[in-house]
């Protein structure tokens, strides 16, 4: 199989390189600036600018993972940032496939469970409606300009990400320091729900998608068993054998981080992978026990 990936050197996407490459498929990636190395594509999606089209001729899949970190503190600047290297890049992409003789098979392009917005203790899957807000109109728009590729006869997946459990970044990279020195705890009122997913399970599901030709539209890349933030907090130092007496009240959340603050650490999503489920995707770690031992004490 022959995969081109963009945003393959962030956390995610080099597991999906290492998980994708051991089934001997051949691996190009889209990448920014000139680096060392085989099977790479020059682009610029703001310029509009990629360094030979004719190479993205005769691909099986695209996974496009680009994106700006959102993790900082939201000013119209930063949210414009945001919106324009998912939904930009995105839009490129799907142009450069409508000038081809050989379009890629499938397009699974990232998106996430921001989709769902702040929505308390609903169940959620992939027929819920969106929600409200920043992160829920930016997936939406993201997923529409993803969803024009269908128009070329292309496979499309919005791939709804969760919370991604890493020792090497994201929120649980980031938690591990003040938990292992005995400062974890509670944020907010530790109600709402986290919906999470392994690292190791992500670039399986990707891997599977390839593999099942009718999966397509939406698809809820997380665990089936969300858990809340109060959860989350006892079980994170139960691994690690660290009180977790600490709290962060919503208020300082608010203050220090602004809407993305509330709109990410403070929001609640329930978030079932109902397609994954009935298609008979089998779960490496589903459930958080098994995720933070893997993660945290391998």
């Amino acid at each position: 199989m022959k995969v081109l990936i963009s945003g393959s050197t962030g956390i995610v996407g080099t597991h999906i390189i290492d998980t994708i490459s051991s089934d001997s498929s051949e691996i190009w990636r889209l990448v920014r600036s000139q680096t060392q190395g085989e099977n790479l594509i020059l682009w610029d999606p703001k310029g509009g600018y990629v360094e030979n089209p004719n190479l993205l001729e005769g691909f099986d899949a695209v996974i496009h993972l680009s994106g700006e970190n959102i993790v900082s503190r939201w000013t119209e600047k930063k949210k414009n940032s945001i919106r324009q290297s998912r939904i930009l890049s995105t839009r490129y992409l799907v142009n450069v496939f409508s000038g081809l003789r050989n379009p890629p098979k499938t397009f699974i392009c990232a998106s996430a469970i921001g989709y769902y917005g702040d929505r308390g203790e609903e169940v959620l899957n992939e027929d819920s409606v969106p929600g409200s807000g920043f992160l829920s109109d930016t997936c939406c728009e993201w997923e529409n300009e993803a969803n024009k590729a269908s128009d070329l006869g292309i496979r499309v997946v919005n791939l709804r990400i969760g919370i991604v459990l890493s020792s090497r970044g994201g929120i649980l990279g980031s938690l591990l320091l003040p938990f292992k020195m005995g400062l974890g705890g509670v944020i907010g009122s530790g109600d709402q729900y986290i919906s999470w997913i392994s690292i190791e399970d992500l670039p399986r599901i990707i891997v599977y998608i390839l593999e099942h030709e009718g999966i397509r539209g939406p698809v809820n890349a997380v665990s089936p068993n969300p858990v809340n933030n109060r959860e989350f907090t006892t079980k994170l130092a139960l691994v690690l054998q660290k009180p977790a007496w600490f709290s962060v009240p919503s208020f300082a959340i608010r203050l220090f981080f602004g809407e993305m603050g509330r709109c990410t650490m403070l929001a609640s999503s329930m978030v079932f992978p109902e397609k994954l489920l009935s298609s008979g995707y089998e779960f490496l770690h589903e459930d958080l026990d098994s995720a933070l031992k893997n993660i945290v004490l391998v």
